[in-house]
């Protein structure tokens, strides 16, 4: 079984777990397959890898079972692009703090291992967002968490006119804007107080940032619409955000925003669901009066 591997910007006491994961690997008889700047770094560090690991950064061209994102979120947004339309299943296992999308901690990496062998997990899919619009090459890009609009830096604050399915939504004097997924509804929308949506959903959410008027809220709109933006800047740039890659403009122009007509596939492990990492990420249900408790857990 071949297994893709991917690890943006480790930090340092992360790459020996890198390594480690990478020899449980092999133990198994699995074939690592590493994109050069995971295989960088692991040099960088002293730990070169073993001659059964192969190197490639098209995952498309090296018959891969899985792919697993060795980080934070930010990591997995990255092997979302890297696996692209190929439909390879993805496993995160986090090494970061939070870890909505890497889910699998690192400690458990050798039970994933086995349960990959094993089959004993589910595959699920997670709807996309499509951008397009006059924004050079690359277009149209794609999004697993949001899309959204933000001024730069101390400029003054953008007017984003809002169309869904051409019927005219509102203008936001704001910050910016965001168009969230349900997997991208506990990221930047959820910070700016936007709702939390079981990924389940087929919908998304449209979230203003620091909103000039108060009573501008967030909105649930289905999955199927399409949402239209124009951006004014008051003759500043502004930036046109995909998941954690940024594009500056300044000029307006029309932004497209739909569903994309690929989806990404993760996998779960057993006992792997929503409403757990919800819990556990978020503390739900902890009473801080006792200590840290869980008040009214289940048994």
């Amino acid at each position: 079984m071949r297994i893709g591997a991917h690890g943006r910007s480790l930090a340092r006491e992360s790459i020996p777990q890198v390594h480690r994961i990478l020899g449980l690997m092999r133990q198994r008889g699995m074939v690592p397959v590493v994109d050069s700047g995971l295989a960088r770094q692991l040099q960088s560090a002293g730990l070169p890898l073993d001659v059964a690991t192969e190197t490639a950064d098209n995952p498309a061209l090296c018959n891969i079972a899985f792919f697993l994102s060795l980080g934070g979120d930010g990591t997995f947004l990255d092997s979302v692009a890297k696996v692209g339309r190929t439909g390879i299943p993805i496993l995160g296992i986090n090494l970061g703090r939070l870890g909505f999308l890497s889910s699998t901690r690192v400690e458990g990496a050798e039970a994933a291992l086995d349960a990959l062998i094993a089959g004993d997990h589910q595959l699920q899919d997670r709807g996309l967002l499509e951008l397009s619009g006059d924004l050079g090459a690359g277009a149209p890009f794609h999004a697993l968490n949001e899309v959204s609009l933000h001024k730069c830096d101390s400029s003054s604050m953008l007017a984003v006119h809002a169309y869904v399915n051409d019927h005219f939504l509102n203008t936001y004097w704001s910050d910016g804007l965001i168009v969230a997924t349900p997997t991208g509804s506990t990221a930047y929308s959820l910070s700016c107080g936007g709702p939390i949506l079981d990924p389940a959903c087929d919908a998304m959410v449209i979230t203003p940032i620091a909103p000039h008027n108060l009573n501008v809220r967030p909105i649930v709109v289905p999955g199927d619409s399409r949402v239209r933006l124009r951006a004014e800047a008051r003759g500043d740039r502004y930036l046109v955000n995909h998941d954690s890659s940024s594009i500056a403009l300044d000029h307006p122009t029309d932004l497209t925003i739909q569903r994309a007509s690929h989806r990404v596939r993760f996998v779960r492990l057993r006992g792997d669901d929503p409403f757990n990492t919800l819990r556990d990420k978020l503390s739900w249900g902890v009473d801080v009066r006792t200590g840290g408790g869980l008040h009214g857990a289940k048994p």
